[in-house]
């Protein structure tokens, strides 16, 4: 009996995958190349003014860099879009008050605002302590996604950070 498996497989190209199906025996693989874009997997885009964009798929998920909360200090405020809120690039999407300031954030990206992360309005220092992970600020769908081909990846933001 066949068994179907679906598996990442990387021949050479780090943006190809392979969809792989045993047919009989796991030596008799047929494979079809699926060419995908590098932003469909999760890779962070970074702004000059310290936002970050995670990119999966459609989806965008927006925060502030290490350097950024580190820059500002504890942070003890958080205002967030609303859902449903249509966004520029570059518009003023919420703002951060921290001990040290208050400080806008700003959209990296076009798009439509679909999650807030409410977590952050009962502990806000969660921004300090997870920028990227629990202190992400909001999610949107993309509408243009060739911004990002004008956003910075970590590695040219860690340059940037260091000049």
């Amino acid at each position: 009996m066949a068994t179907a498996v679906i598996g990442r497989c990387i021949f050479g190209q780090l943006n190809k995958l392979q969809k792989c199906k045993t047919i009989a025996k796991v030596t008799n693989i047929q494979c079809r190349n699926i060419s995908i874009s590098q932003r469909l997997l999760g890779v962070k885009y970074f702004t000059e003014k310290h936002e970050w964009v995670e990119v999966n798929g459609e989806v965008g998920t927006i925060g502030i860099s290490e350097f950024a909360q580190d820059q500002l200090g504890e942070v003890v405020y958080v205002q967030l879009p609303e859902i449903d809120t249509e966004l520029e690039l570059g518009q003023e999407a919420g703002v951060l008050e921290s001990v040290k300031a208050a400080s806008e954030v700003y959209s990296p990206i076009s798009g439509v605002v679909t999650e807030a992360n409410t977590a952050l309005e009962d502990a806000p220092k969660l921004v300090n302590d997870s920028c990227y992970e629990k202190g992400w600020l909001y999610k949107m769908t993309i509408r243009e996604p060739t911004e990002l081909d004008h956003l910075m990846k970590e590695e040219d933001y860690l340059k940037f950070i260091k000049d």
